[in-house]
């Protein structure tokens, strides 16, 4: 993978989530700067054309499946912090969320910004509303398709900080 830090700040040499004696412990980010904070990730969801063909239609018995996918993804970005145990409660200023269809390759592809004003990074937030979109996309359509598979995961860039701008 072609990473580039474009403050030419050198990358994280440690893992930051354990002390010196190798316990897990959340970072202390009280004496860091507030600044402007985004990240966009994306990830996809593969599936049978049939099964998309219903995504496209509006036709799934649960409803509207990309407008509640939307809405969960929203929610997982806002919940972070409930999941995944050393991330910082954050206050979010933007979460937006888009959906692509992929025809010839019977996908949907989602793509999350997270923004805050703050003392951290929104990198989790961003990835988490990535996968709990696509979850729930699996979880609307499962009845007519359990085959569906969930990949590419990833953080396509963040912004702001002490490490400044990041991108693949």
């Amino acid at each position: 993978m072609n990473t580039k830090n474009t403050t030419g700040a050198s990358e994280p040499g440690e893992l930051t989530h354990f002390d010196q004696s190798g316990q897990a412990h959340m970072v202390d980010v009280g004496t860091k700067n507030e600044t402007h904070r985004s990240a966009i990730a994306t990830g996809t969801i593969r599936m049978k054309p049939e099964t998309l063909a219903i995504i496209q239609s509006g036709t799934a018995k649960k409803g509207d499946v990309l407008g509640i996918a939307r809405i969960a993804a929203i929610m997982g970005a806002k919940k972070t912090s409930d999941l995944i145990p050393l991330c910082h409660p954050l206050a979010l200023t933007r979460v937006a969320v888009d959906f692509d269809i992929d025809t010839e390759q019977s996908s949907v592809i989602c793509r999350a910004r997270v923004e805050t004003y703050g003392k951290t990074g929104v990198e989790m937030e961003a990835l988490t509303a990535v996968q709990v979109g696509l979850l729930t996309i699996y979880d609307m359509c499962k009845a007519v398709d359990r085959g569906m598979v969930i990949s590419d995961i990833h953080l396509l860039e963040k912004h702001g900080g002490k490490s400044g701008s990041w991108a693949t």
